[in-house]
């Protein structure tokens, strides 16, 4: 029996604020050495699973320049399949794809070649580690049509999911999407098994029909829900997260740093390839004070520094009397001389200069403060918590140095000067 697995990779995610100005969601940086999309790629080729279509839309450069020809997963591979990377393109019949479902139809002449007889249908924005292959067991098992992956979330957040109704058998027979009211916090996480024949009927059905939005969620498994579809809702109980907000991103980096982390990295016999570039080790110097944190290769930690429950990616430069808490710095950043970084997030390469503040905390609603790629905080600046500063911004950009809490920093300079 043939299987292919297509990773839809071309979300926007537009609430992901500075860290999707320029890249796909799935290319965002994750726990200091990887990206969002390691952890389905490395979940199939754990699974045995080398047979791999990635389907882009949104900004594919970095997510094209990070997979490659896929060697760090094992699929630079012809025969066997491998990984191939299917980017947008203009036909007389096609357009940008107006949902899950349509980015897959509009792809089908490439995902049906060789004639598959499942297909599985990942997300590239999703944090996890699963074995597909107890997946694919229990489809065969149950004669199913469609298996897809649940997990129980906290009813508060019920209504950013589809929720799943069951049988005692596991076969579904209830789907809504996104429910204002959710009737279950049993979650449909985006994981798709089909028989390809039932996937290929259904894409056209949705395809040809005017009222579609031509999405999973919204159109084709409810339809087949109705239709009475031998269905399965496959139970997982391990940890998963769809890193779409801010808030969640930064979550799922805090779930890597407890004494017993929800997400663990150290797990050998799971491991989570990618591509990393020689890096020397890190150099942390005397007096320093590092705490709780995760620390990669090429990073140098000066003397009077504190870096405590912290993610530090390759390259970070934290400079004497710098403070660093509860945060994710991304590769090649500086931070500058008694500085203070609280809850934020920092895309590569920005700057923070000497003495300046950037995040803080209050009672209440957690508030992360952000600065984009490329850019400069000034000397003795303070941005307030859930402030952000956009991509590319010289202190030049900052009508005053103290930016408000929830206020936002974007360039002034013409594109053609950035």
């Amino acid at each position: 029996m043939k299987l292919r697995v297509v990773i839809l990779a071309g979300g926007e995610g537009t609430r992901l604020g500075v860290l999707t100005a320029k890249r796909t969601k799935p290319a965002v940086p994750f726990g200091g050495k990887y990206r969002i999309i390691d952890f389905p790629l490395s979940n199939c080729v754990n699974s045995n699973l080398f047979d791999i279509m990635i389907v882009a839309q949104y900004r594919p450069h970095s997510l094209v320049e990070h997979i490659g020809s896929g060697a760090p997963w094992d699929l630079n591979r012809d025969f066997t399949g491998g990984v191939r990377i299917l980017t947008p393109y203009k036909s007389r019949a096609s357009s940008w794809f107006a949902g899950t479902a349509d980015a897959l139809q509009q792809n089908f002449s490439f995902i049906k070649s060789g004639k598959p007889d499942l297909l599985l249908v990942l997300s590239g924005d999703h944090i996890y580690t699963m074995d597909y292959a107890r997946m694919i067991n229990y489809h065969l098992e149950k004669g199913a049509d469609l298996t897809m992956a649940t997990i129980q979330v906290p009813l508060e957040e019920a209504s950013r999911f589809g929720i799943v109704g069951i049988d005692g058998e596991n076969r579904v027979n209830a789907f809504v999407e996104k429910p204002a009211n959710p009737p279950s916090t049993l979650a449909n996480m985006g994981v798709y098994l089909f028989n390809f024949k039932m996937l290929d009927s259904a894409l056209w059905e949705d395809h040809i029909c005017p009222d579609s939005s031509h999405d999973f969620g919204k159109d084709i498994i409810p339809k087949m829900v109705a239709k009475g579809e031998r269905i399965y809702a496959y139970p997982y109980g391990s940890y998963w997260v769809d890193v779409g907000t801010v808030e969640s991103y930064w979550q799922a980096h805090m779930d890597m740093l407890g004494d017993e982390p929800r997400l663990d990295l150290n797990n050998r016999d799971w491991i989570i390839h990618t591509r990393t570039e020689e890096r020397p080790p890190v150099k942390i110097k005397h007096g320093a004070k590092i705490e709780n944190s995760l620390i990669c290769d090429g990073s140098f930690i000066e003397r009077g520094t504190i870096v405590s429950n912290s993610i530090l990616s390759p390259g970070v430069r934290v400079k004497t009397g710098a403070v660093i808490r509860d945060s994710i710095i991304l590769t090649d950043c500086v931070i500058g001389n008694n500085t203070i970084i609280d809850r934020a997030i920092l895309d590569k390469r920005a700057q923070i200069h000497t003495g300046a503040t950037v995040g803080g905390r209050a009672s209440g609603e957690l508030s992360i403060t952000m600065v984009g790629k490329n850019s400069i905080v000034p000397e003795n600046a303070l941005i307030h918590m859930g402030a952000s500063v956009g991509q590319d911004v010289v202190p030049s950009d900052y009508l005053s140095i103290e930016v408000g809490v929830g206020e936002r920093v974007q360039t002034r300079r013409p594109a053609n000067e950035l």
